[in-house]
């Protein structure tokens, strides 16, 4: 069974050993909960809860959802959501970046939960969704161009593809 979870409060010890096993975050992808020890590892759920309803957002942060990808009730991955894009994010970042943790890459659990945070963004309301990746991550750009992605540019090594989602 897969599904896709948004992040709650009451998310425990699973989340958090997934987070530290995918570490600080690499390829452009940031993971802000590896730094938090486990006794603080709610304020990291509340900050990200918050973040998520626009409350007490950091200056120059916008809105972001954050979604745990569940497999047989195993956290494999995270997924954040961004409702909109301000100047920084349409250089760096996108409406969505993506993490697997490490023991379960390539098992094709990528191209599921973008696939699962695509369907989130058209479900609010997002028409076209801007993804980067870095140009050498050979697997971030396969997931990205399996999931529909057109790759619209390349500078300075970092690739921006856009995914068109269907009415």
């Amino acid at each position: 069974m897969i599904e896709l979870r948004e992040l709650s409060p009451e998310d425990g010890i699973d989340i958090y050993n997934m987070l530290q096993e995918i570490g600080p975050g690499e390829n452009g992808f940031f993971n802000d909960g590896y730094k938090y020890p486990f006794d603080n590892f709610y304020e990291y759920l509340l900050d990200n809860y918050n973040a998520s309803r626009g409350i007490e957002l950091k200056l120059g942060h916008v809105p972001q959802t954050t979604f745990w990808l569940i497999v047989d009730g195993q956290p494999i991955g995270i997924a954040k959501l961004r409702s909109y894009l301000n100047y920084a994010l349409r250089e760096s970042g996108g409406h969505i970046g993506y993490s697997i943790r490490p023991s379960e890459r390539n098992k094709g659990y990528g191209k599921i939960l973008l696939k699962e945070a695509l369907s989130k963004a058209k479900d609010i309301g997002i028409k076209e969704v801007l993804i980067t990746c870095n140009e050498g991550n050979l697997g971030s750009r396969s997931v990205i161009e399996a999931n529909s992605g057109k790759l619209e540019v390349i500078k300075e090594g970092l690739c921006k593809y856009w995914i068109k989602l269907s009415e």
